[in-house]
């Protein structure tokens, strides 16, 4: 038993993780200096996409990875793709890899930990941005982003100070890989520099990365990208974020710059401090849904709604609790609470009537009486009233409205299809029913924003 405490002790006093989060082995380098060098060219690459993502220095996690997994030889790295020693901790739920490190049970005897296990070790370079960069630790870790990129030196120390190392030499090894190989070429070639004077895009359009939102995670991008090339990013299988995302259909389906793929099923209610939300200009359900990180079905059936609903402006939609007694108003449909709009005349060829039809209508006074016995002057016989003499005003020309092509076949023989849209539909909700991207019906139809109007026409092959 004293044995094994007095073990314990040496491990953390010597070794180089935080036992929480990460493993602390022993650091023994037995890679050759080609290894070395192997390894730098074959993750040089996506050390500097990360930094320029997350802006975790390229030469600080190249010379981590060498280190922590002895430049790719060490069994972690080979058998679960793991070169960071990221242990699972209560939040992980991807693949796990059990082996002896320095947990210990209540009787002091060593247990099997448990690491996570990634499909490729590009996302286990994506997974340590994320671990440095989790809000959770942010009172820990957050210092860090906050220095120079390209200090190294700043940031090898500030690693050991925020207790992500323990090892007191672990600052010195890092920073003499870094210069024994030159790494800091590779911070410099990732810099991206922000001018705030000269950035007009909104700086949540600017974020990318994984992200949270009511408890769970979503990728985020601010390029297209598929949905196959997010799972290999993220670690997480296609199969799985088709499930957790009802606009997903196919792994090589593009995501639109901007949105959101959730990573986890999202929630059944908001846990915010929120309890409706007022629609916006151009939203629908989906939006809601997509922006509270809630199962879409929940909330439609929350408020009396079908998934492809379209709130209208104003209208208030419920994120937790029971279901509303009332529906929310749809865009498009008349409130019949507020005064009739009134109507303006028209006459069968669609021009306005002028004059009030429901006066009397004014006739051309008949000649006098004439007694004498000659053929009468009466003017032809107008079964019809006459308009009044005065002079009509001028009128718009009537706006006649397109003739709608059947929305179930092709219009005049040709291979195009049309919709007609009606009251409450969406882009979203039409792109569903004909299997297409809201991103490919807006091509189709010249658009660039979501708002579309009744009886309009939408082409949809």
């Amino acid at each position: 038993m004293i044995k094994h405490v007095l073990t314990f002790l040496l491990f953390l006093g010597t070794l180089g993780f935080s036992a929480a989060n990460t493993s602390s082995p022993e650091i023994i380098l037995t890679s050759s200096e080609a290894d070395q060098e192997d390894y730098i060219k074959r993750f040089k690459k996506i050390a500097m996409s990360e930094m320029e993502r997350s802006g975790v220095p390229a030469s600080i996690k190249l010379a981590q990875g060498i280190l922590e997994s002895d430049a790719g030889r060490s069994k972690l790295a080979r058998s679960a793709n793991n070169h960071f020693g990221i242990k699972c901790g209560s939040q992980w739920n991807g693949e796990e890899y059990y082996k002896e490190d320095d947990d210990y049970n209540d009787q002091g005897k060593l247990i099997k930990s448990c690491f996570r296990q990634y499909r490729n070790a590009d996302a286990s370079f994506v997974a340590h941005s994320e671990f440095l960069r989790d809000p959770a630790k942010s009172f820990r870790y957050g210092f860090l982003f906050r220095l120079d990129p390209t200090d190294y030196r700043a940031w090898a120390e500030g690693l050991r100070t925020s207790g992500y190392a323990t090892n007191p030499n672990y600052p010195q090894l890092l920073i003499s890989l870094i210069e024994r190989y030159n790494l800091n070429q590779y911070d410099q070639s990732s810099i991206v520099i922000d001018d705030p004077e000269i950035v007009l895009t909104p700086v949540e359009e600017l974020q990318r990365g994984i992200l949270r939102t009511n408890d769970v995670s979503y990728f985020i991008n601010d390029a297209p990208i598929s949905v196959q090339e997010v799972a290999r990013q993220v670690d997480v299988s296609v199969s799985r974020l088709l499930e957790y995302n009802e606009n997903l259909r196919q792994e090589n389906q593009e995501v639109p710059s901007g949105d959101r793929v959730y990573l986890q099923k999202k929630r059944r209610a908001y846990r915010g401090r929120e309890a409706y939300h007022v629609t916006e200009e151009g939203e629908d359900l989906f939006d809601i849904a997509q922006r509270y990180g809630l199962r879409l079905d929940i909330l439609a059936r929350r408020n009396r709604l079908q998934e492809t609903s379209d709130p209208a402006t104003g209208e208030k939609v419920k994120l937790r609790g029971s279901k509303l007694r009332e529906a929310p108003r749809l865009e498009g449909v008349i409130d019949e609470t507020l005064p009739p709009t009134p109507t303006i005349p028209t006459d069968n060829n669609g021009q306005i009537i002028v004059d009030d039809p429901t006066d009397t209508p004014t006739t051309n006074p008949q000649p006098p009486y004439n007694p004498t016995p000659t053929t009468p002057t009466y003017p032809p016989y107008n079964p019809s009233p006459t308009p009044p003499t005065t002079t009509p005003q001028p009128v718009p020309p009537a706006v006649v409205p397109p003739e709608v092509a059947n929305p179930n076949g092709p219009s005049n023989g040709t291979a195009e299809q049309y919709h007609a849209v009606s009251a409450g539909e969406t882009l979203y909700a039409i792109s569903r029913r004909y299997g297409l991207t809201v991103d490919a019906l807006k091509q189709l139809n010249g658009l660039t924003g979501n708002n579309i109007s009744i009886g309009q026409r939408l082409r949809v092959r």
